[in-house]
Formats: C-alpha cells, structure tokens, sequence
C-alpha cells in the first residue's frame, strides 16, 4: 500500500499538489514503509515467542501509527488542512512506544 501511495503521490499528484504537500505525502508513505516492515518482523518474533505481550504491544502499536502517523499525513497532503498535523504526532509516539515494545521484548526473551 505505501508503494502504491508513494507512487501516486510522485505522479499522479506532482502537477496538482505544491512541492511542500508532495513530500508530506512522500514523508507518509516512507514511514508507512518502515513500519510495515517493522511489523513483519513482529509477525516472525511472534511465532517465536507467541506468549510475548511487548512484541504483541508493538505490532498495535506499529498498527495505530501507520493510521495515525501516515494517515493524518496523506490527508493533510491532499486537503492541505493544517489542523491535522496536530494529530501526525500522536502517531509518532505510537511509533516510539513500538519500537520500546520490541526492545524490551528483545531483551526478555
């Protein structure tokens, strides 16, 4: 999915959408990514270690900031309504909160 947004956002928005609101969609898409891949790394750790809340935790939370993170961006890029940048935030501590899951996840395994 963030292949493809990227991709529509670097061609079929480039004549419609100012260069500052292409690399907020850009922005979007690229976190979308890594933290897609994040989550199947989650997926893997989790046939290891089923039982493991933080690894469990982190994949939620990786969930709720793609939505929020990436979402709050895709909108923002297309609307060009500043008030959902307030939001972009949240998304990035879900973020934050995953990564410190899969970390403490690592370290107690």
């Amino acid at each position: 999915m963030s292949v493809a947004i990227g991709a529509f956002g670097a061609h079929a928005l480039k004549g419609s959408l100012s260069p500052e609101m292409l690399e907020i969609n850009h922005t979007g898409s690229q976190y979308q990514m890594y933290h897609s891949l994040a989550l199947l790394a989650v997926a893997i750790l989790l046939k290891f270690y089923p039982d493991s809340k933080f690894f469990n935790t982190a994949g939620w939370l990786f969930v709720a900031g793609i939505i929020i993170f990436s979402g709050s961006l895709y909108v923002l890029s297309l609307t060009g309504i500043k008030a959902l940048g307030a939001i972009t935030p949240i998304g990035g501590l879900c973020f934050l909160g995953g990564w410190v899951c899969v970390l403490i996840g690592a370290l107690k395994a």
